[in-house]
This record gives C-alpha cells, structure tokens and sequence, in this order.
C-alpha cells in the first residue's frame, strides 16, 4: 500500500510551495504587460514541465515534481480538489436572477450563443473526422465534446473583462453575462453526460438514466436545495460566534455535492457547479463573505492546477500548427457568429451585438478545464488539449480590445 514517506513529505510540500510562489510571480508579471492571469500560471507549468525545465534536466526535475509514487498521487489528489472548488467557485458567479432579467436580447444570444458552436463543432468531428484524432468506437463522445468546447465561454474571465471595460451594468454587458450562465451552465451538464456515456465515470450504462439523474440533481438542487441553503445562510448569520461558518458550510456542501454526483457516475465537477450555484444564489450571502471564498480558491489552489497543465504535456512536441489554427477559428467563427446573430435578433445594434459576440468568445479558464478533464479520461490527446489551451488564451486576450473597437 502506498503512503506517503519521509521524503516524499518533503517533495510534496516544497512542490506545493514552490509553485504557489513562483506562480504568483508570474501572474504579476502577466498583470503588468495586461495579460491574463493564467497564462502566468500555465507558462510556469510549462517551463517546470517536460516542455522545457523536464527536457533540459530530467532527473532534477523528476526529483522537484513527483513523477510517480505517492506523493505524486497526492498531488493529483490536490490537483483534483483544486478543479471542483474552482467550478464551485464559477457556479457561485452564475446568478440565475441576471440572466432571466435580460428579456428577448438575453433569451435569443443564451440560445443562439450556445446552439450554432456546439452544432457547428459536432458537425466538423462528424462529417471531417480525418482533421482529428480519436478512437473509432468514441466518435459521438468526441463530437459531442468538441461541440461542447466550441459552445463554452469563461463567465469568471468576461466578467473581469466587462469591469475593466466599465461595460458591467450597461445592456450590452448583462446580455452577455446572461449568455456566459446560460452557456457554462448547459455545457457542464452536457460534458458530465458526455463522461458518463463513456464509461469513464461509473457503471451506470443507461443513457436515459444518466439524463434523468443529471436533471433531477439540477432541479433539485435549484429549487429544493437553494431554499435549505439559503435558510442555512440566514441561521448562520444571526450566530456571531459562527465567524467561519460561512466558509466551512460553503466547501463542505460543494465536496458532498461533488461526491454525489461522482457517486452517480456523473463527474464530481457537476455537483460543485451546481452547488455553486445555488449556494451564490442566496440573498443572505453577503458580498465579504462570497469574496473570501473566491480569494482563497483562486489565490491557494486555482494556481496548483493551472501549473499543472503545464506539467502535463510537453508543448513543444505537441504543439500542432494546422491543428491550432483549425480549432481557433473554428471557435472564435462559431461563437462570434452565434452570439452575435442572437443579440441583433434580440434588438441590439449591429455593433453591439459583435461587441457581444466577441465578449462570450473568451474561453479562459473553463476551457482549459474542460480540455484538462478530457485529456485525463483519454477522450482526446495532448494535441487536441495544447491547442484548446493556445485557443483560451489567445481568445481571453483579444476578447476585450475587440469588445472597446465595436462599442467606441
């Protein structure tokens, strides 16, 4: 049985704690030349990886970063738990109320933003597939997942994006924060069905089942469950001495929520992401008490996961050009087009409306995550992960210059 020794402690924590430093330095250092946090993160990973650090010194760097063992497990095992806090963490950003707010404009951009990528995605793995790599008995599964990643936005990365821009409160902006909810909601949904229906999670082999399970958890954790939780909330409040229960209830309903889908032969990341949700839904959470959980999620353990992508493949082996350029601007068309085409019918302008549909083109992180979850139950390979990691990047970075171009 596997425990952790004497010197894979040692490994582990100086692992841990090495890279939340450097991470943070390198975030920094992207934050002064006005680019995304993450690439900060995932650059690190790259450079402590097999890309460059793993390929110059392989055994020193196996020595830093476990490779095998258990403190390698262990650090999968956190690299876990960093990806379901994070989608809990984005859960608590998708306000239901926000997006059934935004009348027509919101409805048709949430409908169109969603439907014309992931149908535009399908169809090129369905009727192209010799542009991809997959095994021949997951084509649907592939399809499905590569419909979904052209579908999916990055609501915490065009949130920011919206503030910078000062464009949050306007219409432009809650038609497209109401699109990115819409979007990220109904695309986690779909790619937990998407893992159950190939095996990976479970034995559950019934597809209606999986259908009916992903739905019912859903409706129950919005209605039934958003109502015990906000009363949770409420009590919690009015007991001074519960200083940190906030905080606590928060990740515990999120593991369990997490472990029960999992349990289901769903995937953990929907229980979060819907907890998440209802959990961000209440009106008796308060504004300081959402901000530290945010902080402490994405200071502490969103930066251990993005380094860990760079740790996964070595890009520069997998870095595929026709293959990056296809899937970037399959995805900015499909999305561009289809958020676009929903907020002129909706009413806006026609500038306004690319504004909107180049602000829902920001993959971010969600995509990266996504693409991490994917590559780990092997459903893609690590060129198809390298260039849906350079298609986030590169589409959070232009999102908001293309967003000021349009609404100047």
């Amino acid at each position: 049985m596997l425990r952790l020794l004497h010197n894979d402690l040692i490994i582990l924590l100086s692992s841990i704690g090495g890279i939340l430093i450097l991470a943070r330095i390198f975030s920094e250092l992207c934050k002064k030349i006005h680019m995304p946090i993450v690439m900060g993160e995932i650059l690190l990973g790259i450079i402590l990886g097999p890309t460059v650090f793993g390929a110059i010194s392989p055994e020193l760097s196996t020595s830093i970063l476990p490779k095998v063992g258990a403190a390698k497990i262990a650090l999968e095992g956190i690299t876990t738990l960093s990806v379901v806090m994070l989608l809990f963490v984005a859960g608590m950003g998708a306000q239901l109320q926000v997006m059934l707010k935004q009348g027509k404009a919101g409805i048709y951009t949430s409908i169109t933003s969603m439907i014309i990528p992931f149908v535009l995605g399908f169809c090129a793995v369905w009727f192209f597939p010799h542009f991809f790599s997959f095994s021949p008995d997951r084509r649907l599964a592939y399809a499905l997942f590569f419909g979904i990643a052209m579908a999916v936005s990055a609501l915490p990365v065009i949130t920011r994006i919206l503030m910078e821009l000062n464009l949050f409160k306007t219409k432009v902006g809650m038609v497209i924060i109401s699109a990115a909810i819409f979007d990220d909601l109904t695309g986690w949904l779909m790619f937990s069905f998407v893992l159950s229906i190939i095996g990976q999670q479970g034995e559950v082999t019934s597809i209606w089942f999986t259908v009916g399970m992903i739905l019912g958890f859903g409706f129950f954790m919005l209605t039934i469950g958003r109502y015990i939780i906000n009363q949770t909330l409420e009590w919690i409040q009015q007991k001074p001495a519960w200083s940190g229960g906030v905080l606590t209830i928060a990740l515990g309903l999120c593991f369990l929520g997490a472990a029960f889908t999992e349990y289901l032969g769903l995937h953990a990341i929907l229980g979060a992401f819907i907890i998440g949700i209802a959990f961000g839904d209440s009106v008796h959470l308060q504004e300081r008490e959402r901000d530290i959980i945010h902080q402490f999620v994405t200071n502490v353990f969103a930066p251990l996961f993005f380094v860990s992508i760079g740790l996964k493949v070595n890009f520069i082996d997998n870095f595929d050009l026709p293959l990056v350029l296809l899937v970037f601007f399959l995805a900015v068309g499909c999305k561009v087009f289809g958020g676009s085409l929903g907020a002129y019918l909706g009413g806006l302008t026609k500038r306004e409306a690319l504004a909107v549909g180049f602000g829902l083109n920001a993959r971010g992180a969600m995509e990266i995550i996504l693409g991490t979850l994917a590559l780990n139950v092997g459903l893609i390979d690590s060129k198809m992960f390298v260039a849906l990691v350079v298609m986030a990047l590169i589409t959070s970075m232009i999102s908001g210059p293309l967003m000021k171009k349009f609404l100047d």
